[in-house]
């Protein structure tokens, strides 16, 4: 018994010490750096413009109007995540639908006739796989240069653009590989919209 009790006290400080230098000190200290050195990373990468936040460029938003570019598919329930008057707050998760599934055919189909009834100019050309696929998040901000392109002449009649105005546009939202080898170009969608809206500028 004297052992026990000997023991705890000195098992209940070391307990303290650990928390207090593993959960508030690193924790602040690692905070604080951030803060200091990647302060628009750190806080979410929000897009904000003259005071006003447009979301994240790390987050999908969905479009599906004629003017704007479209993104992947968000499958996603937000269902536990509403206001009193029904304004989602936030995503909830991705809906992790199998795509072995006859749902996910069909949300696939689905999207197929949407691209082809609203890119009309684009006749039979083949719709680009990320613009009918789900990524793993269900949140993925990004579509590749291929995808972007698809959508050019619909965006640049429904903004009275040209094409090569759009194209200009996509380039400048066009994120190069890693270290110029690793991964694939990728476009942000919502800086695309952004800059279509004249929000952000050129």
């Amino acid at each position: 018994m004297k052992t026990i009790k000997c023991v705890l006290p000195k098992a209940a400080i070391i307990f303290l010490i650990f928390t207090v230098l593993c959960g508030v000190v690193y924790t602040g200290a690692v905070t604080g750096i951030a803060q200091l050195i990647f302060p628009g990373k750190s806080n979410g990468s929000i897009i904000e413009v003259n005071g006003k936040k447009y979301g994240s460029e790390l987050l999908g938003q969905q479009y599906t109007d004629e003017s704007h570019m479209w993104g992947r598919i968000m499958n996603i329930d937000v269902s536990t995540y509403k206001d009193e008057n029904g304004k989602t707050l936030m995503y909830a998760t991705p809906s992790n639908v199998s795509p072995a599934s006859e749902e996910y055919r069909e949300l696939v189909a689905e999207r197929v006739e949407m691209l082809r009834a609203a890119n009309q100019d684009m006749d039979e050309t083949a719709i680009p796989v990320d613009l009918v696929t789900c990524s793993g998040s269900g949140l993925d901000p990004h579509i590749s240069p291929a995808a972007a392109e698809y959508q050019i002449a619909r965006i640049a009649k429904a903004n009275d653009m040209t094409e090569d105005g759009v194209k200009e546009i996509i380039e400048k939202c066009t994120d190069g590989r890693f270290l110029g080898l690793f991964g694939e170009e990728t476009v942000n969608v919502l800086e695309v919209n952004l800059m279509l809206d004249g929000i952000l500028s050129m």
